[in-house]
């Protein structure tokens, strides 16, 4: 590992209260997902159809993004194109400054993340209010979202009500979930009502009729989206669908995948900015739709990727990021769609730790509800980053010792029996300490091995 990736990991690992955390949260999400699907009876076939639908748009991407723009336009949306993530940048704080924007309320977006947008409005001095409970927790903290769905999810209620008290100028006085809530409502409601600008994300872009969709829990999209005079939506261009009855079918999969319920609590479709008899509404309406290596990542083998609906089921079934957390990864996305998308977005040379990180188990395809070959994707940046040279020659050196001896069947036996041997003579049940294995032992007990390997077994005729 590299050794920045090797702290992050280290100092996660020693992290007695990120483990409490990540499992109150994904322990209970991994739950309440699979009463939810249980409840489906077409959930498979559902899966099927729904991985149709966004492949067919990949390979039709031009097609669909014409058909939206046009849809947009005549519902009187502006829409603007970015390759880049700078570029995106750029034209939402050109829109920001054209409007004369102080302070703008942002609804959660990945994107925005991943396109560094809180940045870039602070180097261009516009003031930023996370509307979405977590994402305000995280802002509090000055610290990065550790999941795409709970941004805030390594943080303990204990940890949250601290910040609350130190940041809000009506904290809660009670040491309750509704009490620390509400104080965060306080606080948060003048700006979302007072932003002159409002920036939203997007679960799915109709091509058919222009719409945005947007999903969230709280109703903090609607508040901040609707109250200012303008709004801007910056989107994924994978984020197409050809019609709401397609987005239809994939709503069904997002929250039952995402939180085990039926329906997102507010789920809302934008079209246009307000009409003559709209009571409310914005005065204009900007879509931003952004490239930023998808098209590279379709026609670079990566296409299966681009069907993801953004539910973070992978990472909640993931053994990896339930012991590491979201941060260890050091990208914006985390756990193993994170460990996909990272090398993509940043170089696979800086990140190719992270499709190392796998144990490669199959669950988090298992539980995909797009069908995303996950483990396969994972092990194409492995088999990659080999032919390139990357890795250390001290695992090209082991990788090569290991295959030496693996063709020599009397004497790769050997080397198991003698193996099981001596990590057997470390514990009774558990090994607590391993020479030249701290990795494994460092922060966990290993099981001791059985006394006889899997061959040894299968020889006999044991099944």
């Amino acid at each position: 590992m590299s050794a920045a990736f090797s702290r992050r990991v280290d100092a996660a690992l020693a992290d007695p209260i990120l483990k409490l955390a990540i499992d109150r949260t994904a322990g209970t999400a991994e739950a309440k997902r699979a009463l939810a699907v249980d409840g489906f009876a077409h959930f498979e076939q559902a899966r099927t159809r729904a991985a149709a639908i966004k492949d067919h748009v990949v390979a039709h991407l031009g097609h669909y993004l014409e058909h939206f723009e046009a849809s947009a336009t005549a519902a009187g949306a502006q829409v603007h194109y970015a390759r880049t993530a700078d570029e995106a940048c750029a034209i939402v704080i050109g829109i920001c400054k054209a409007a004369g924007a102080r302070t703008v309320a942002r609804s959660k977006s990945m994107l925005g993340e991943e396109i560094g947008l809180p940045h870039a409005l602070a180097e261009a001095g516009i003031g930023r209010i996370e509307t979405d409970l977590a994402e305000h927790i995280i802002q509090l903290a000055d610290e990065r979202p550790s999941h795409i769905v709970w941004p805030a999810m390594h943080k303990t209620r204990e940890q949250v009500s601290a910040l609350f008290k130190q940041h809000h100028t009506a904290p809660h006085t009670e040491e309750t979930i509704p009490a620390m809530a509400e104080s965060a409502r306080r606080h948060l409601r003048q700006g979302m009502l007072g932003a002159d600008v409002g920036i939203s994300g997007a679960n799915f872009l109709i091509a058919d009729s222009g719409a945005v969709c947007t999903v969230t829990n709280e109703g903090n999209a609607e508040l901040s989206l609707v109250p200012p005079r303008v709004h801007i939506v910056t989107a994924g261009i994978e984020k197409l669908v050809p019609s709401m009855g397609h987005a239809a079918q994939l709503l069904r999969l997002l929250a039952r995948s995402a939180t085990g319920a039926t329906l997102t609590q507010y789920t809302t479709f934008y079209t246009g900015p307000k009409r003559a008899a709209d009571p409310d509404g914005p005065e204009a309406m900007h879509i931003v739709l952004i490239d930023n290596g998808r098209v590279k990542m379709r026609d670079e083998g990566l296409a299966e990727m681009l069907r993801c609906i953004r539910c973070g089921a992978c990472m909640n079934h993931c053994v990896v990021f339930r012991q590491i957390g979201g941060h260890a990864y050091g990208g914006t996305y985390p756990g193993p769609m994170g460990a996909v998308l990272t090398p993509a977005l940043d170089g696979l040379a800086a990140s190719r730790d992270l499709p190392n990180a796998c144990t490669l188990n199959g669950k988090c395809q298992e539980v995909c509800p797009v069908k995303i070959p996950l483990p396969t994707l994972l092990r194409g940046w492995r088999e990659k980053s080999w032919r390139e040279g990357l890795e250390p020659a001290t695992m090209r050196q082991g990788i090569g010792a290991w295959a030496w001896v693996a063709q020599r069947p009397r004497l790769y036996r050997a080397a198991v029996r003698a193996a099981i041997f001596a990590m057997r003579r470390f514990g009774r049940g558990w090994i607590r300490a391993l020479p030249l294995a701290r990795g494994w032992t460092a922060h966990r007990d290993l099981p001791a091995p059985d006394a006889e390997s899997f061959m040894s077994r299968y020889a006999r005729g044991e099944r």
